[in-house]
C-alpha cells in the first residue's frame, strides 16, 4: 500500500483512530490497527509473545517450569503413594501388581491427565469455567469436582493434624509409643490392661492420640489436643493458599522435594537393618496367578485414577496458570511417571522397614515360645528326647526353633492344640497386610523404635508425611478456590481464609472422640464414585461432544506438534469404557459389601467390625448424592433454560491489539469456537480495512477472518453457518 495512504498514515500518527468498531465499543480503548486483523500494510508483528504477555498480565502464572512441575508432583503424589500403593502391591501379588498398574496408567491414568493439562492450558480457566465453556449443560462437571474436593479437603487435613500430633511428640526419648505405661493399683505400679493385650503403638495410637470411643454412636465429645492440631494444620494451608500460586508455588519448593530427600535416606537406612531383603524379597515375588482376578485390576484402577488426582479439579487449575505453547503433553508423562516411580520408592522404603520389622516380631516369638517348651520340660509334660542334640537354649535360632516345633507336632499330634505353640514363621509376619493409618501410625512407628536414634527417624518420618499430604491439600484446595474465583470474582485472600474457616468448623466432627470413623466413611464413600462419574463425563465432554478430531486439531496448534494418534483411540473409546467398567465395579462393590467400619473396642483391645447405623447410613447416602447432584441439576436448569446458558449476546473488546471477549454471553456455538477454535496464523489479513457495523438488533453475524496469520493471541471464529451446538 502506497506509504501516503490514509490507513499508513493514520498507523504512523499519534491520532487515535476511531471508526464505526469503536462506536460499537464505547468506553473501550481504540483500535491499534497494526496490531489488530484490520491491519492491511503487510506489516507483521509477534502474536504469540504479545498474546502471552497479554493474558499473563491478567492471569497470575508459575514463576517458572520447575515451580509448576513440582506444583503438580506435589499434588499427585501423596500419603496414599506411602500407605495404600505398598498395600495394594502386596496383597494383589507382589511384582505381578506392577503390570496392570502400568498397563492401566498408560491407557487409563496418563491420555486422561494429559487431557485435563490440556484444556486447563488452553482456556485458562478453574473446572466450573472450563467445563462451563466446553458444553454448557455439563457445566455440573465443575461444581460436582468442587463438592468432592471440599469433602477430600474436609479428612484429609485431618490426617495432617494427626502427622503433627507425632511430629511434636517425637522429640523426646525413649519415644512415647515405645513401651507400655504404668499405672497404680494401690501401692503397685502395673502395666495398663489395654496396652498389656495390644502393643505399646496400638495403644498410643488408638487412646493416647485419638482417645476413640467404641463405635460411631458415641460421640465423646471434642478431641482437643486433636482440635488444636487441626487448626495448626488449616493454619498452614490457609497461610500456603493465601496469595494464590505466588505463596503456593513456594511452598512447593520444599513440601515436594523434602519427601524425596527422606525415602532415599529411609531407603539406605532400611537396607542396612537386618531382614530388610526379606520384606524386599517378599514384596516383589510374584503370585502370577493373581493377575487373572479381575477385584486385582479393578484395585490397580482405582489407584491409577487417585494417584494422579483426575476429576479433583486440582490438576487443571494448576495448568491454568501456564503458558498456552507449553507442552503439557511432557508435563503429563513426566508427572504420571514420577508418581509411579515414587510409589515403587515408597515400597521399598515400607517393605524393607516392615521385613526388619518382621524379623523383630518373629524372634520375639521364638523367644516366647521357647519359654513355654522349657517350662513343659521341667513340668515333664514333654519329654527331652524330643528335643534336637544340637539346640542350644540360650542361642535358640528360628531355624532351630521351627525344627523342635516340627518334632513336638508330629509326636504330640493328638494333644498339641493344648500346648498353645506358635509356628513363628517369618513368611507369617510378612503376610500381615497393613494400610492406611494402620501402617503410618501403628506398623511404622513400632518399626521406628528399633531404630538407633530413633527420635531423630522419627521426625523426618512425621515430617515427610506432613509434607505430603500438604502438598495434596494445596492442589485440593485450588481446585476449589480458582474455579470459584475465576467465575465469581471473589478477592482471593478473603475467600481463601473464608474456606479454610468454616472447613475447620465443619471439620470438628473429626476430631471428636469417634471422629476416626467418620474419616473412615468420608475416606470410603465420600469420592470414588462421585469422581468416576466427573472423570466419565469430562472425557465424552472433550471426545465426544466436542470432538476428538477437533480436540487434536486444537492440541496440534497449541503444542506445534500433533499428539500421538494413541490418545485419539484412548480419548475416544479405550478409556469411557474402562472408566464405564470401573464404576460398575464400584457400584457392585458398594452393593455386595455392607459399609461397615472397623471399630476399637477399649475392653477387648482389639478391632472389631461393625455395621453403621441407620443415621450414619443417611449420612453416607448424602455425601454420594451431594457430590453427584450438580451434574443432573445444571443440565436439567440449562436444558430447559431456567438459568442462563449464556446466550444473549457476544461482548467484544479491542484491547493493546488483542480482542477480549465477555464469555458469559457467548452463544452455544460462539462459546465452542473461542474455546477450542483454531488459531490463526500470523500473515497479514486480506480483510478490508473498514466495515459498516450492522447494530446489535441485526441478525448478521460479525465476521472475522479466519485466514492463515491473525492477529489475536486466542483463536477466535464466527461464520454465518454455525457449527453443531454443544
Amino acid at each position: 500500500m502506497p506509504k501516503n495512504s490514509k490507513v499508513t498514515q493514520r498507523e504512523h500518527s499519534s491520532e487515535h483512530v476511531t471508526e464505526s468498531v469503536a462506536d460499537l465499543l464505547a468506553h473501550q480503548e481504540p483500535v491499534d490497527y497494526k496490531r489488530s486483523v484490520l491491519n492491511v500494510t503487510g506489516d507483521t508483528w509477534d502474536k504469540q509473545k504479545e498474546g502471552d504477555e497479554d493474558l499473563d498480565a491478567e492471569r497470575p502464572a508459575w514463576n517458572s517450569k520447575l515451580q509448576y512441575i513440582l506444583a503438580q508432583i506435589g499434588y499427585s503424589v501423596g500419603l496414599g503413594n506411602v500407605w495404600r500403593f505398598p498395600y495394594l502391591c502386596q496383597k494383589n501379588g507382589g511384582g505381578a501388581y506392577l503390570v496392570p498398574y502400568l498397563v492401566l496408567l498408560i491407557i487409563i491414568g496418563l491420555p486422561l491427565f494429559f487431557l485435563e493439562l490440556a484444556v486447563g492450558q488452553r482456556i485458562r480457566r478453574g473446572s466450573i469455567g472450563v467445563w462451563n465453556y466446553i458444553c454448557p449443560r455439563l457445566g455440573g462437571i465443575g461444581y460436582a469436582s468442587c463438592l468432592v474436593c471440599f469433602f477430600v479437603g474436609l479428612y484429609y487435613n485431618v490426617i495432617i493434624g494427626w502427622s503433627i500430633f507425632y511430629f511434636f511428640k517425637s522429640f523426646q526419648y525413649p519415644l512415647p509409643w515405645s513401651e507400655c505405661p504404668l499405672v497404680k493399683n494401690g501401692s503397685m505400679a502395673v502395666v495398663e490392661t489395654e496396652c498389656e493385650r495390644s502393643s505399646a503403638t496400638t495403644y498410643f495410637w488408638y487412646r493416647e492420640t485419638l482417645d476413640i470411643s467404641n463405635s460411631i454412636s458415641e460421640s465423646g465429645g471434642l478431641n482437643w489436643r486433636m482440635t488444636l492440631c487441626l487448626l495448626v494444620a488449616w493454619s498452614l494451608v490457609g497461610l500456603a493458599m493465601i496469595k494464590g500460586i505466588q505463596s503456593s508455588g513456594k511452598v512447593m519448593y520444599f513440601s515436594s522435594l523434602f519427601p524425596y530427600l527422606v525415602l532415599v535416606c529411609f531407603l539406605v537406612r532400611g537396607l542396612l537393618l537386618r531382614g530388610a531383603v526379606d520384606g524386599i524379597m517378599h514384596m516383589f515375588t510374584p503370585k502370577l496367578d493373581k493377575m487373572l482376578d479381575p477385584q486385582v485390576w479393578r484395585e490397580a484402577a482405582t489407584q491409577v485414577f487417585f494417584a494422579l488426582g483426575l476429576g479433583f479439579g486440582g490438576v487443571i487449575a494448576f495448568s491454568s496458570y501456564n503458558k498456552q505453547d507449553n507442552n503439557c503433553h511432557f508435563d503429563a508423562t513426566l508427572v504420571s511417571f514420577i508418581n509411579f516411580f515414587t510409589s515403587v520408592l515408597a515400597t521399598l522404603v515400607v517393605f524393607a522397614v516392615l521385613g526388619f520389622k518382621a524379623n523383630i516380631m518373629n524372634e520375639k516369638c521364638v523367644v516366647e515360645n521357647a519359654e513355654k517348651i522349657l517350662g513343659y520340660l521341667n513340668s515333664n509334660v514333654l519329654s527331652h528326647d524330643l528335643i534336637p542334640p544340637h539346640v542350644n537354649f540360650s542361642h535358640l535360632t528360628a531355624k532351630d526353633y521351627n525344627e523342635m516345633y516340627r518334632v513336638i507336632m508330629t509326636v504330640k499330634e493328638g494333644h498339641f492344640k493344648e500346648l498353645g505353640l506358635d509356628a513363628c514363621l517369618l513368611e507369617d509376619e510378612l503376610n500381615k497386610s497393613v494400610q492406611g493409618t494402620g501402617l503410618a501410625f501403628i506398623a511404622f512407628t513400632e518399626a521406628m523404635t528399633h531404630f538407633p536414634a530413633s527420635p531423630f527417624w522419627s521426625v523426618m518420618f512425621f515430617l515427610m508425611l506432613i509434607n505430603l499430604g500438604l502438598g495434596s491439600m494445596i492442589g485440593t484446595m485450588s481446585g476449589i478456590t480458582t474455579p470459584i474465583i475465576d467465575t465469581f470474582k471473589v478477592r482471593k485472600e478473603v475467600f481463601t481464609v473464608g474456606c479454610c474457616i468454616f472447613a475447620f468448623l465443619v471439620g470438628l466432627i473429626f476430631v471428636q472422640r469417634s471422629g476416626n470413623y467418620f474419616v473412615t466413611m468420608f475416606d470410603d464413600y465420600s469420592a470414588t464414585l462421585p469422581l468416576t462419574v466427573v472423570v466419565i463425563l469430562e472425557n465424552i465432554a472433550v471426545a465426544w461432544i466436542y470432538g476428538t478430531k477437533k480436540f487434536m486439531q486444537e492440541l496440534t496448534e497449541m503444542l506445534g506438534f500433533r499428539p500421538y494418534q494413541f490418545y485419539y483411540y484412548t480419548w475416544k473409546y479405550v478409556s469411557p469404557i474402562c472408566m464405564a467398567v470401573l464404576m460398575t465395579a464400584s457400584i457392585i462393590q458398594l452393593g455386595v459389601s455392607p459399609p461397615g467400619y472397623s471399630a476399637w473396642i477399649r475392653e477387648e483391645a482389639a478391632e472389631k467390625f461393625l455395621f453403621y447405623p441407620t443415621w450414619a447410613m443417611a449420612i453416607l447416602i448424602s455425601l454420594i448424592i451431594l457430590a453427584s447432584l450438580p451434574l443432573p441439576l445444571v443440565f436439567i436448569l440449562r436444558h430447559f433454560h431456567l438459568v442462563s446458558d449464556g446466550s444473549n449476546a457476544l461482548s467484544v473488546t479491542y484491547k493493546k491489539g488483542r480482542m477480549m471477549k465477555d464469555i458469559s454471553n457467548l452463544e452455544d456455538n460462539d462459546e465452542t469456537r473461542f474455546i477450542l477454535s483454531k488459531v490463526p496464523s500470523e500473515t497479514p489479513s486480506p480483510m478490508p480495512t473498514h466495515r459498516s457495523y450492522l447494530g446489535p438488533g441485526s441478525n448478521s453475524p460479525m465476521e472475522m477472518s479466519s485466514a492463515p496469520n491473525g492477529r489475536y493471541g486466542s483463536g477466535y471464529l464466527l461464520a454465518s453457518t454455525p457449527e453443531s451446538e454443544l
